[in-house]
């Protein structure tokens, strides 16, 4: 339908967008990306919005080259995220979620990143690093993000979910 490209195209202009932000320019940060697993091991993508909002996340292959940095996997949430915490699993439909681009095999020894957005970039979150053996280290009820310290330092951090969504936005 119309109105399904139409989003399609605005998701894709997000998307190219929120990347934009990520290298360098001006799209605010007011939200944390995470991932996580479930049970019986599937990834979760897990965010924590701080304060707006974020209407959507992106999964891609983290290239040093941003030519090659190639989206493996994209959703978009049916209803704005807003401050608080969402999470939702990355390899099949989920309640409140459309997945604009289905999530693509994952490969060993790829370095992926997880981050979101908004359609009109006003705001992005933080994006999350991983390989599929930093998921296999993951439990369920652990969330892998970025984590800033009072000095500014970042860090790849491992936590429990509740200490998440206790500290994602403290340095924000």
């Amino acid at each position: 339908s119309l109105r399904r490209t139409t989003r399609r195209l605005l998701a894709a202009v997000a998307v190219g967008g929120a990347l934009a932000g990520v290298s360098g320019c001006t799209v605010p940060v007011d939200a944390v990306a995470g991932v996580s697993v479930t049970d019986d091991g599937r990834l979760l993508g897990v965010m924590m919005v701080c304060g707006h909002r974020i209407d959507g996340a992106t999964l891609y292959v983290d290239s040093a080259d941003a030519d090659e940095d190639t989206t493996v996997g994209s959703w978009t949430a049916d209803s704005p995220l807003h401050a608080g915490l969402a999470t939702w699993p990355l390899d099949s439909p989920a309640a409140g979620w459309t997945a604009t681009t289905p999530l693509a095999p994952l490969t060993v020894g790829t370095g992926y990143a997880l981050y979101g957005w908004t359609e009109d970039n006003s705001w992005a979150s933080t994006s999350v690093t991983f390989t599929l053996t930093d998921r296999d280290r993951l439990t369920p009820g652990t969330v892998l993000y970025q984590s800033v310290s009072d000095d500014g330092v970042e860090s790849t951090a491992a936590v429990p979910l509740a200490e998440f969504e206790r500290e994602a936005c403290r340095h924000d």
